[in-house]
């Protein structure tokens, strides 16, 4: 009613545009807290509980980790700069003082960074109840690392595959454990071609790169869960939604300035990680896998595509081979 009467209003002036703006924001907050999963009302204790969160120095990734210790979580902060890794360590804990937090450097880019992060984690946490495979980029022009992998791919999906599957022994040991793999809706526009992953295959539109990177991540994501069927380890994948962080920096200053104008009608990052500590957290989703959660917290069929299960295993198969997990057995 209220924003009706204000667009009704025959003089515009710079003062009634703050107010909509102001107005719009506090609706969109509203809105999230009346309509999302409410983290306030989960009594979940991580107290000796082990949890792993890559890109846990900024957005996302920083408020869940911050939550996980704050419920008594072990929380290893996975980053790829050890500086801005270790300026969050020092803000998290000054925020929950009796927080229990280690500092682990890796670039999921690389499998050679990947590997080394992975052998030194397990000598210090060999049991793992949580890993969040949250960090991501986009909007970067195709590029291919020195091991000869598309960047935007090897971070968003050949990190966290390697990851999970070096990881497998200390989730399963844990008894009960959970992973969470952070997707995005727009893995709907995404198409599958498995020479992406080392830079050729079919043309990439505009930032296609991530939309596709995301939609292998949401198709493996049902793979690692009927691989993992019976072992007590959880895979789900989730769409944190449409939130304002760091990860548009890569764009044109442009593209940076109409996010940052849409900032004020969309998620920040503690409404972004709402999902995310959803499938972390929520009692009711013990023995749920290889389900995609949508940023309302609503479990939903991702596209048809992540579904299809013959190009899952031939994804799976194919990773196996680029990451050299076939030489390991």
């Amino acid at each position: 009613m209220w924003l009706r009467s204000l667009l009704s209003t025959q003089v515009w002036g710079p003062g009634s545009a703050l107010i909509l703006v102001f107005l719009l924001r506090l609706s969109m907050r509203r809105w999230c807290k009346s309509h999302l999963w409410d983290l306030q009302h989960c009594s979940t204790d991580l107290t000796g509980k082990t949890a792993v969160v890559t890109g846990a120095n900024s957005g996302i990734g920083k408020v869940v980790s911050q939550e996980l210790a704050r419920r008594g979580a072990r929380v290893i902060l996975a980053c790829r700069s050890r500086e801005r890794g270790q300026r969050a360590l020092a803000e998290i804990q000054a925020a929950s003082k009796d927080a229990c937090l280690l500092l682990g450097e890796v670039d999921l880019s690389s499998m050679a960074s990947v590997w080394s992060f992975a052998w030194w984690l397990l000598q210090e946490c060999p049991e793992i109840h949580l890993l969040v495979n949250n960090a991501a980029v986009c909007g970067i022009p195709k590029t291919l690392t020195p091991e000869g992998l598309e960047l935007t791919f090897a971070t968003n999906y050949v990190g966290p595959f390697l990851l999970t599957n070096l990881l497998q022994g200390a989730l399963q040991r844990a008894g009960s454990a959970r992973v969470i793999n952070v997707s995005s809706a727009w893995h709907t526009c995404g198409y599958f071609d498995e020479e992406h992953l080392t830079g050729a295959g079919g043309p990439l539109a505009f930032n296609q790169n991530y939309t596709c990177s995301k939609l292998l991540l949401t198709s493996i994501t049902g793979e690692f869960a009927r691989r993992l069927q019976g072992t007590g380890v959880t895979v789900n994948s989730v769409d944190p939604g449409v939130v304002y962080t760091d990860i548009m920096k890569q764009f044109s200053w442009s593209y940076r300035l109409l996010f940052w104008l849409s900032s004020f009608f969309i998620k920040d990052p503690q409404q972004g990680a709402n999902p995310v500590l959803y499938l972390s957290l929520a009692k009711e989703l013990d023995g749920i896998s290889g389900k995609y959660f949508n940023s309302s917290c609503v479990m939903t069929p991702p596209s048809k595509d992540a579904q299809d299960l013959h190009v899952a295993q031939r994804l799976w198969n194919a990773s196996v081979k680029l990451t050299n997990l076939d030489k390991t057995n």
